[in-house]
């Protein structure tokens, strides 16, 4: 007896060869173009950093509601807020070494909630050091681990090509996050008084933890994909132990470099340019010169407009240009704008001011994407934790001309003086980044634990 036909199989007719389509060769899958997980992580690290930005947009507006309730001098309230700003630098370096060690998710919700137990614990507060316990210490040991560390681990395990564009999306998500929350929260200020912001500030923290734990992942070994760009599959590093060791083992190393000083001086220079200068003291001298305080608040609110044009454009830049160079431009025309400023300063907001808040802020953070391009250039593993060091540097030089543009402002009567140093630094900022060469710093080594 002839064979039974297998089932889901016909019978050709007698006589014919001619296969059935049941035993035609099967179509080639239809192959459909995914989105890489990459882009998914890089889009939760952006709402994190939003989210960070809260924290941060919060102290100026605690100043004089404190000062008010409390009688405390504005030096103690500015005391916290240096500790602050202090600790968010000094932190970054460490909490990189950390995220190498325990992995990035959990390093970030933990953050997380140390800034909402710190922001929680200041509506009960009725004494200065708990200001600076809670906010000085907690919320600052928190936004730290947050900061552009954060960013740049993130960028180095998860992405092999674009990672300038990645990168100055996610330094503009910083921009983004205090447009958003910077009007919010000195509304509920003005209106419902400074526990509610403080509240909200908690809550924001609190909102972000979910997203971080379940969406975000340490590397792309996790969920077995190469890195966006790679051509070959990268295994997961092992955890490296002793992080405090390894942080200051790396930095040890990298001082030992010129492009590390080179680096951080021109960070320094940054950060004393932007945060130290403009963002403290442009509100003030623009009332020196007797435009409204609002006035002078909008204005800065929109140079972080264009902050984020500038900061995504310079992503852009940096995977296409040489970094030391867009550097040395970035930096020169701060400088010119710089010293043009006392000249535009007026009673009220006329065009070549306009164009000044547009130019600066195109400039605010662009800075970042090459300076960090350059830092995984010369220390590759470690550059993570050294691009931590450099932003600790830009710290430092904030609070110092925080400090000295007020000085010499109780000094001198007028700003014009800070306006000037600073654009001489810009300069000097400029000639540093084109002395960077290409290599130096190649013989540094990830440093053993």
């Amino acid at each position: 007896m002839p064979a039974e036909p297998a089932p889901g199989t016909t019978q050709p007719p007698p006589g014919t060869t001619q296969p059935t389509p049941n035993t035609a060769a099967p179509r080639p899958p239809r192959r459909t173009r995914r989105v890489h997980r990459a882009w998914f992580v890089a889009a939760v690290t952006f709402v994190t950093i939003i989210g960070a930005a809260a924290f941060r947009s919060l102290p100026g507006l605690l100043i004089d509601p404190l000062n008010d309730e409390f009688h405390w001098s504005r030096g103690t309230i500015g005391l916290a807020v240096s500790v602050n700003l202090a600790l968010y630098g000094l932190t970054a370096p460490f909490a990189a070494a950390l995220m190498d060690r325990f992995g990035i998710r959990k390093v970030v919700a933990v953050a997380l909630v140390i800034i909402a137990f710190g922001s929680g614990l200041t509506v009960w507060m009725d004494s200065a050091w708990q200001l600076l316990l809670c906010w000085g210490l907690l919320v600052g040991l928190g936004s730290g681990s947050m900061a552009l560390a954060f960013a740049a681990t993130v960028t180095n395990r998860w992405f092999t090509e674009r990672r300038g564009l990645v990168t100055g999306i996610l330094t503009a998500a910083s921009a983004s996050g205090q447009l958003i929350f910077l009007p919010v929260l000195s509304w509920i200020v003005e209106e419902h008084d400074w526990r509610p912001a403080a509240v909200t500030v908690a809550l924001a923290a609190l909102a972000v933890v979910p997203f971080v734990w379940l969406l975000l992942r340490d590397h792309p070994a996790d969920v077995g994909l190469k890195p966006y760009g790679a051509t070959e599959f990268v295994p997961k590093p092992p955890p490296v132990t002793g992080a405090a060791r390894r942080t200051l083992g790396v930095l040890a190393k990298a001082a030992r470099t010129g492009p590390f000083w080179l680096l951080a001086g021109t960070f320094a220079i940054c950060g004393a340019s932007t945060n130290g200068l403009v963002q403290t003291h442009f509100v003030p001298a623009a009332h020196d010169h007797g435009m409204k305080i609002t006035t002078a608040a909008s204005l800065l609110a929109v140079i972080g407009v264009f902050d984020v044009v500038g900061t995504v454009a310079s992503g852009w830049f940096t995977d296409r240009f040489d970094a030391r160079r867009l550097l040395a431009v970035y930096y020169a025309l701060r400088g010119i704008s710089l010293l043009f400023l006392p000249m535009l300063l007026m009673e009220t907001v006329h065009p070549p001011m306009i164009f000044f808040i547009v130019f600066y802020g195109l400039d605010w953070v662009a800075t970042v994407p090459p300076t960090l391009a350059l830092c995984r250039e010369q220390y590759g593993e470690d550059s993570a934790i050294v691009f931590g060091w450099v932003l600790a540097s830009h710290q430092v030089g904030a609070a110092l001309v925080a400090f000295l543009g007020g000085l010499a402002r109780d000094t001198f009567g007028s700003y014009d003086v800070v306006w000037y140093a600073s654009g001489a630094l810009c300069a000097a900022a400029a000639l540093m980044a084109l002395v960077i060469r290409r290599g130096d710093g190649r013989d540094a080594r990830p440093v053993a634990a």
